[in-house]
């Protein structure tokens, strides 16, 4: 199967601070700090480890939300609207709603950065689906998803986050094309078991 079940079974375990979640293709590690429903600015705050030659799934931007990046120890290099810097320990870089971004871990060394996400429940369930793909071995080894899976995921998604190539026109025209493909071959945008952040208790 090129995709999860389905119709497998929802995952309804409680999302608790201080649980750790990981994209092995990428190298990212994000330790959960705060979580969006239980602040007034919907908030989601992570603790992220960016192992040596971790990079971001791809060149991309958020429609709506605010990304807050603070480097805790480490070096980050990070690309904002075409210029690229280097976050060191104790630097912050926000990303503003529509700007095109993209970031890596050049260095020799694990990177750790605080990474404040507003509004963040939605960004939360995206990431969530993101990185459970990749763990599940459905993902390019660059943490990219099958293109029948990202036709579906890009559109459920598209509030979130928008990939940056091929160029937008190109890629609605061929989501539009190979969406009805994708839902015969049991395909979805996510899957219960990936989907925590909409489905289980809130502690």
């Amino acid at each position: 199967m090129s995709h999860p079940d389905p119709n497998g079974p929802a995952d309804l375990t409680p999302i608790q601070v201080g649980e750790v979640w990981e994209n092995p293709v990428t190298g990212e590690r994000a330790t959960i700090l705060e979580l969006p429903y239980l602040n007034d600015a919907g908030r989601a705050v992570a603790e992220l480890t960016a192992r040596v030659g971790a990079r971001v799934v791809g060149e991309h931007r958020h429609p709506a939300l605010v990304e807050r990046f603070t480097a805790l120890e480490g070096e980050l290099m990070v690309k904002r609207d075409g210029h690229t810097s280097i976050l060191r320990a104790g630097e912050t870089a926000v990303v503003e709603a529509g700007l095109w971004h993209d970031w890596w871990n050049a260095s020799d060394r694990d990177a750790v950065v605080r990474v404040e996400v507003t509004p963040g429940e939605r960004f939360a369930h995206m990431i969530e689906t993101l990185y459970g793909l990749a763990r599940l071995g459905h993902t390019n080894a660059k943490g990219m998803p099958h293109p029948l899976q990202l036709a579906l995921f890009a559109r459920e998604f598209s509030d979130v986050i928008e990939f940056r190539t091929p160029p937008a026109a190109v890629q609605r025209a061929f989501f539009a094309a190979l969406t009805p493909i994708a839902q015969r071959r049991g395909y979805r945008a996510t899957y219960p078991q990936l989907s925590r952040s909409v489905l289980a208790p809130r502690l």
